[in-house]
């Protein structure tokens, strides 16, 4: 038997299931995020910039053109309470901070090396980013610089904090969940959750969950109190390479070189709806607030021009009739 909450997303995704793309960069797009209000979309591309847009009933309007990296942005998120704060890491051995009311970077903070992922700590404090070898640096967000940085003997892909700010998670290659208490930066636990590279991890807005996408193409749901694993969810073929917790934590989005974005509810594991895509999807971020999904894929441009990328950033869950 359906829950009703099943019902009641079929029926709305049945009258908002149009997707609609937004020209936002010249080469691909790595990564979009939703400030905390909802208001804007940013997203961070190949072309070294990040594009920042104002949500405006059912489109988005471009805002923003930020320069300033000279290599590729790979991820980007938003200041957990802030709205007007975004913060990107980039191949050019640098973060930078950026503020949307004055469109100008208030902070570039030299690091180690090439960085492919970062994340805002709950409390608005701390700002922690990971580079290709596998160190992840701990920036304080104020005085911006650095806490603390940890060499790992494993690949780390995706960390995270726990919306309680006491723990820091990191996926690694060897299909690991590691967790350290935080600020101190012990070993607590190293989940073995995936036969193979455990890629991207996510919390839930409620703190009840968090998931984990690997190369074995399935996503794991675990109790963050109890660190097991609750269910999979396995309609991909590829490896997962992104996810998202809608804001009420009840339906989680992910995504892969599979031409589908699966949309499944927690709870029960049920597919609720999958977002059609003509090439692979490298990331998705649902609205803080409203079933709308940000999504951005390897797009090319035309059929006959095969090499030129699109960089689009796209949005599911518009009206059928807007």
């Amino acid at each position: 038997m359906s829950s009703r909450y099943y019902q009641e997303m079929q029926e709305s995704f049945k009258n908002n299931s149009k997707s609609r793309e937004f020209p936002a960069h010249t080469a691909k797009v790595h990564s979009v995020a939703w400030s905390c209000d909802g208001r804007r979309l940013a997203s961070g591309s190949f072309d070294k910039t990040a594009s920042v847009f104002v949500l405006e009933k059912d489109r988005l309007v471009k805002e923003n053109n930020y320069r300033g990296h000279s290599d590729s942005v790979d991820q980007l998120c938003w200041h957990p309470t802030n709205p007007d704060l975004f913060v990107t890491a980039s191949g050019d051995k640098t973060i930078r901070i950026w503020d949307v009311r004055t469109t100008k970077c208030i902070a570039t903070v030299n690091t180690k090396g090439e960085n492919i992922n970062i994340c805002w700590s709950p409390d608005g404090q701390t700002i922690a980013v990971g580079n290709k070898d596998d160190v992840v640096t701990f920036i304080d967000a104020k005085t911006h610089r650095t806490k603390a940085e940890e060499q790992f003997k494993f690949e780390v892909n995706e960390i995270s904090w726990n919306n309680d700010n006491d723990m820091f998670f990191l996926t690694n290659g060897n299909g690991c969940i590691n967790i350290l208490s935080y600020p101190d930066l012990k070993p607590i636990q190293s989940i073995n959750a995936h036969p193979s590279n455990c890629i991207c991890i996510k919390f839930d807005p409620t703190g009840k969950y968090f998931a984990t996408g690997s190369a074995d193409a399935l996503v794991s749901l675990w109790d963050v109190d109890e660190l097991v694993c609750v269910r999979c969810f396995s309609r991909l073929d590829w490896p997962v390479r992104t996810l998202s917790f809608s804001h009420d934590g009840r339906m989680l989005a992910s995504a892969s070189e599979d031409h589908f974005i699966d949309i499944a509810e927690v709870e029960t594991g049920e597919k609720l709806w999958e977002v059609q895509c003509d090439s692979p999807t490298f990331t998705v971020a649902w609205h803080p607030k409203r079933p709308l999904l940000a999504y951005a894929c390897d797009d090319k441009e035309g059929k006959y021009d095969n090499n030129r990328e699109a960089g689009t950033v796209k949005l599911f869950g518009l009206s059928n009739d807007s």
